[in-house]
């Protein structure tokens, strides 16, 4: 409920949108630092705050600033064009992206589809690439991974911001350039997929 939050939550008033603003610093009431990613409704409320769970540095960097989170966050996200319909959505953040045990834990709460917001570099952006596509692939879930560009503390950013069908079908991607990508998800297209392939119910793990 700080400056940064409260001024995302006026513009997501503004443009009537929900808002998926991350990641942020939050610092708690116990003084305690969190990599936090906040999800924020048309009207203003928060629908769903995620603590980034793995931190990123070997030891360094976000280990030694950081506190990491502990829960597996989803949220019911309402589906305009069909009134009384919802879609869970995951949450995820950057580095959690090398995690398959998180995204499988996402899955196994409902999620159909999964937001990760990332400053990836440039230096790593295949991989980035390729694990948002397998995340996608395993999962059988939508996967909306939204990189920065440009440079952040003196290192050049990956981009390459992709949406992943739960075929794994890139459904749209950016190459390095600042800009937007609109995408139309079918969603009733991730069940169709896991029918047609239903691969999840062989898990013996």
């Amino acid at each position: 409920d700080g400056p940064t939050v409260s001024a995302i939550a006026a513009a997501a008033r503004d443009v009537n949108a929900v808002v998926h603003a991350g990641s942020i610093i939050e610092r708690d009431e116990d003084g305690d630092l969190w990599n936090t990613s906040v999800v924020i409704g048309p009207d203003g409320t928060t629908l769903a705050r995620y603590r980034k769970i793995h931190r990123f540095g070997f030891g360094t960097g976000e280990p030694k600033l950081l506190q990491p989170g502990r829960e597996i966050v989803t949220f019911d996200l309402a589906v305009p064009e069909a009134p009384g319909r919802t879609v869970r959505v995951g949450l995820a953040t950057c580095y959690d992206l090398r995690f398959p045990e998180l995204f499988r834990q996402l899955l196994d709460a409902g999620a159909e589809l999964v937001l990760v917001p990332a400053a990836w570099p440039v230096a790593r952006v295949a991989h980035w690439t390729l694990l948002g596509q397998a995340r996608a692939i395993e999962n059988q879930v939508v996967i909306v991974a939204v990189n920065t560009t440009g440079t952040h503390a003196g290192h050049e950013m990956g981009g390459c911001s992709q949406v992943v069908a739960a075929t794994g079908q890139v459904l749209g991607d950016l190459g390095s350039a600042a800009t937007t990508l609109i995408v139309d998800v079918d969603l009733d297209g991730i069940a169709r997929a896991r029918e047609a392939f239903p691969v999840l119910g062989d898990r013996r793990l």
